[in-house]
């Protein structure tokens, strides 16, 4: 038995991804394990064949079957591999490369983009036939001197979700508590995983709702849906109150200036940030200093 915190795949690093952000391989057997580093900065597509246990998020499942898995990069994951002679395909592909594929809204509620979602689909020889040719489609052409590839092979992986959603559409409405609370979780983990700052040159980058559940692949209404059902407190409060609690750490125990702590936490002049803090605390950041001395 092997333990993987990844299906089997070369490794690699970012300056290896084909095509501005995308790569497929072959998976041949478990192999060496993607640097933990990286996991998280990719989406993935795997069709694989063998039996193993899979584990994403908080769920467990156990496989000795052909299946489809979508891996969101927001949602951590690991594998088991109970067989060497597991097999199939997988892609990658970053943020940059998803956001420059047109025409994607009717693709929204993959599970690959609906963390919410299961992302495994259970597939029959048929389906797995019609999907691996496509990963083979992929394949080949990220090796190929055909000056349209790009779009090639955007075109086989809106063929492959397309698929997808036609073999397991998207949950019913019954069913959305606990994708919600999901969902709910994700943003929470995503809104920490951003601290602590370590330099005014790192720069927080999600601040606003929208931030977040462009992030997650869903719609801002969604997202204050969920966040309030959960927690009783608004989307929009939950920012505030980490921004000012980050604030407040780096007023006790830095010496970086009103103007570094504000441009950090991503205001454009230290006075929205003064009048923010003094919003939610009562008081002045320089009065919060003063009083820790």
């Amino acid at each position: 038995m092997s333990v993987n915190p990844e299906l089997a795949c070369p490794a690699f690093t970012n300056d290896d991804l084909k095509l501005k952000g995308f790569k497929a391989y072959q998976i041949v057997a478990p192999a060496d394990a993607l640097p933990a580093a990286g996991r998280r900065d990719f989406y993935k597509l795997v069709l694989a064949t063998g039996q193993m246990t899979i584990g994403y998020g908080q769920q467990t499942t156990h496989l000795d079957d052909t299946f489809l898995l979508f891996v969101n990069p927001l949602v951590p994951h690991s594998v088991v591999h109970h067989s060497a002679a597991n097999s199939g395909y997988a892609c990658l592909f970053t943020e940059a490369f998803r956001t420059s594929w047109k025409h994607t809204e009717t693709l929204q509620p993959s599970p690959l983009f609906r963390v919410g979602d299961p992302p495994i689909i259970r597939l029959t020889s048929e389906q797995a036939a019609f999907m691996a040719g496509l990963f083979q489609k992929m394949l080949s052409a990220q090796h190929d001197d055909y000056p349209h590839k790009d779009e090639l092979v955007k075109h086989c992986l809106s063929l492959l979700l397309h698929e997808a959603l036609r073999i397991q559409p998207p949950a019913a409405e019954g069913k959305q508590r606990n994708a919600a609370e999901r969902v709910t979780q994700l943003f929470m983990e995503l809104l920490e995983r951003q601290f602590p700052l370590e330099s005014p040159e790192q720069l927080l980058p999600l601040r606003t709702a929208q931030d977040f559940a462009s992030r997650l692949a869903v719609h801002v209404n969604y997202l204050n849906r969920c966040v309030k059902e959960a927690t009783g407190k608004p989307t929009s409060v939950h920012i505030a109150e980490r921004i000012v609690a980050e604030a407040q750490a780096l007023l006790r125990h830095t010496r970086w200036s009103v103007a570094d702590i504000a441009g950090s936490l991503g205001f454009a002049y230290p006075t929205y940030f003064n009048n923010y803090f003094k919003r939610v605390t009562g008081l002045a950041p320089a009065s919060f200093r003063r009083q820790q001395v």
